[in-house]
């Protein structure tokens, strides 16, 4: 029998990040600004202390958690409560959100020391890391729904963290109202599941899962389950930035760089990929659900790499990268390789937040210049960032022996092998994208750490690049302590996690009791199994293998291209004017957004307001009550004349009518005697 984990040591991973939100929020002026981050971290450590021994504890000696923590309400047979859930795959959600967001909240002191917002902006990361616990934690739907929707609230605040900067004013409010399209369907999924299954908990929506699989939709010829499914993964399409419900996270780079370590890597963009994993004996009953899952994570995958290839700005880059990878993920689930899914997740959190948080420590040596176009030759000045920049490169492309490989190379050995029907496009998908990322990703490299130095005479100036009044210039320089100490403790997973964890993760018996798969009907996970042999085995094998030779090819070619012959990149552009414009516009997605939706919604809500606020409420049920009872009135008024003579004679007419009406039976009866008498 498996051991019980302590319900108050699981309390207060999550409580430990609210307490210090709390404080550095609502005190964070009498605490300052030492006293916020302080209170904040020691949060945040002590969730990650308790999440790496709950990991512990369920690794080694199989410990699990299941129950209510607190009942809320009931309503006739449904339960409503917070509760947890707490298995192998929710332990290790919990150590990655704990740690990555441990090193964001180091590197903020660094990065936002200057900020007036210093005190709130880590109450914000904070309540964020709470709102993230909460979610994986979850062992029923309400208190999935709520952390889903307390980390789209914080990530709107987060986003617009500076929020006299119209874009990040913009870019919020796209987050928010994207994100309010996915959780749509996520909620109408949630309430087919509280309709034909009657529950909210977790198991008891597994355990009916077969008898909605048997159901037909009123109306339709779709099955319960299926319409389910997809209901949910369209909340999963918006959280996790897949197409066409992208749109939102490139645009969330105006928010600090912080940010987009802690959105883009281990928290807000992964809850998608980890609520269908959650939810897997339940897809596992729908191949529609599957296939639909897979084609929009191989589009995902190849057309935001695309755009990954023609951006400038630093931290947009690798945002079509994390667009990208969220993709593979979203493969993965679809192939039933669940667990694959999430073992990428758990590598691309890691060299993710490194490449982010990379990023960032060359904006603020750069003088907080994003245009890798004017910068170039920073391995000398900033050899930290340099290094672990290249390992979260490498991590990225998924060379051998580092982690992003044996999470990415599972993934498309689990697409082969799906018997799916958009299989063989997600395959061309994902080894095509092999070449993309090593492209933009060290065409990225290359300009920023290598080649010549052009940050001195900036080839693309911003509107705020200017020297001083003595004309002096300021060469890069290496980040303090606190930017690049959470660089080297990240890197060292993005190297070696995947080497020392595949085999217990995708071969094990980790996940068992936490994702179903059906072998009959998705045997892909048996059969990569059975080929498994070893860490080092399918390294070595994937020295010889058609993605290492892809991701090489690409490396080279950016070489070539950025190094050798600079001008090669400038002539193809020149001469692929309609392509790159529609790769520049980002395949129109925007324009389509703003022009026709918006147009359509902005038609929709004017109708509504004249036709059913000002028409029918307004002009029928409010204003045409009051000229009913207006007009009533006026005719009652003309009877108050207000002279006695009146008021006796309606009286004495009122008298006359009520005893007619009192005496009208017996006047009928006296005036029908006729039959009576004969006549």
């Amino acid at each position: 029998m498996s051991a019980q984990l302590s319900q108050t040591q699981l309390l207060w991973v999550p409580l430990a990040p609210l307490i210090g939100a709390v404080v550095a929020g609502f005190f964070g002026k009498t605490v300052g600004r030492r006293g916020a981050h302080t209170v904040t971290i020691l949060g945040v450590l002590v969730s990650f202390i308790l999440s790496a021994m709950v990991l512990k504890s369920v690794a080694a000696d199989g410990a699990r958690f299941s129950g209510t923590v607190y009942e809320w309400m009931v309503l006739g047979g449904l339960k409503m409560e917070v509760g947890f859930l707490v298995d192998g795959l929710t332990a290790m959600m919990m150590c990655v959100v704990t740690f990555v967001s441990l090193m964001v909240h180091i590197y903020t002191i660094g990065y936002m020391e200057e900020d007036p917002g210093y005190q709130r902006f880590f109450s914000y990361i904070s309540l964020f890391t709470f709102s993230m616990l909460m979610l994986v934690m979850s062992n029923n739907f309400l208190q999935l729904f709520f952390g889903w929707e307390a980390v789209g609230l914080v990530s709107y605040l987060l986003i617009g963290f500076w929020y006299t900067k119209p874009t990040a004013v913009f870019a919020n409010m796209k987050a928010f109202l994207v994100n309010r399209v996915g959780d749509f369907g996520f909620i109408l999924g949630i309430g087919l599941i509280v309709a034909y299954a009657g529950t909210l908990s977790y198991s008891e929506a597994f355990a009916k899962g077969p008898e909605l699989a048997k159901q037909l939709f009123p109306g339709t010829g779709w099955l319960i389950i299926t319409v389910t499914c997809i209901c949910l993964f369209i909340g999963a399409m918006g959280k996790s930035a897949q197409f066409p419900l992208h749109v939102w996270l490139p645009d969330s780079m105006e928010g600090p760089t912080p940010i987009s370590a802690l959105i883009h890597a281990a928290t807000m963009v992964t809850a998608g990929i980890f609520m269908v994993a959650r939810m897997s004996p339940l897809f596992e009953l729908s191949d529609t659900a599957l296939n639909f899952v897979m084609v929009i994570g191989a589009i995902t995958a190849l057309f935001m790499g695309f755009l990954g290839i023609i951006q400038n700005d630093i931290k947009r880059v690798v945002a079509y990268s994390t667009l990208s990878q969220l993709g593979y993920m979203t493969v993965a689930l679809g192939a039933s390789a669940y667990s694959v899914a999430v073992f990428h997740l758990m590598t691309h959190a890691f060299f993710k937040a490194l490449l982010f948080l990379g990023a960032g420590s060359v904006i603020i040596g750069m003088h907080h210049d994003q245009d890798i176009r004017n910068m170039g030759g920073l391995r000398k000045y900033m050899p930290i960032t340099w290094i672990t920049s290249l390992l979260g490169s490498l991590a990225l492309i998924g060379t051998p022996f580092f982690a992003g490989f044996y999470s990415k190379d599972s993934i498309i050995d689990a697409v082969h092998l799906s018997h799916l029907p958009g299989a063989q496009f997600a395959y061309a998908a994902v080894v095509i994208g092999v070449f993309v990322t090593a492209f933009y990703s060290f065409r990225m490299y290359f300009l920023v750490f290598h080649g010549k130095e052009r940050f001195h005479h900036k080839p693309f100036p911003g509107e705020h690049d200017h020297h001083d009044d003595h004309g002096e210039h300021h060469d890069p320089h290496e980040s303090p302590w606190v930017v690049t100490a959470p660089l080297v403790l990240l890197a060292v997973p993005s190297v070696v996690i995947g080497f020392l964890t595949i085999g217990s993760l995708l071969y094990g018996d980790f996940f068992k009791d936490a994702i179903f798969v059906n072998g009959e009907l998705h045997p892909a996970m048996e059969e990569m199994g059975k080929e498994f042999g070893g860490a080092v085995g399918m390294a070595v094998h994937g020295l010889m293998s058609l993605p290492f030779f892809l991701a090489l090819s690409g490396v080279v070619v950016a070489y070539f291209f950025y190094m050798v012959k600079p001008e090669i990149p400038a002539a193809i552009k020149a001469r692929s004017g309609l392509v790159y414009k529609i790769l520049e516009n980002k395949y129109y997605m925007d324009w389509f957004n703003e022009n026709v939706l918006a147009a359509m919604a902005r038609g929709l809500g004017r109708g509504l307001w004249k036709g059913g606020d000002q028409g029918l409420i307004d002009g029928i049920a409010i204003n045409g009550s009051a000229r009913v009872v207006g007009g009533v009135a006026a005719i009652v008024r003309t009877f108050q004349t207000g002279y006695l003579y009146w008021y006796a004679l309606v009286m004495i007419l009122g008298v006359i009518g009520l005893l007619t009406w009192q005496l009208a039976p017996y006047l009928r009866t006296f005036f029908n005697f006729g039959p009576l008498l004969g006549g």
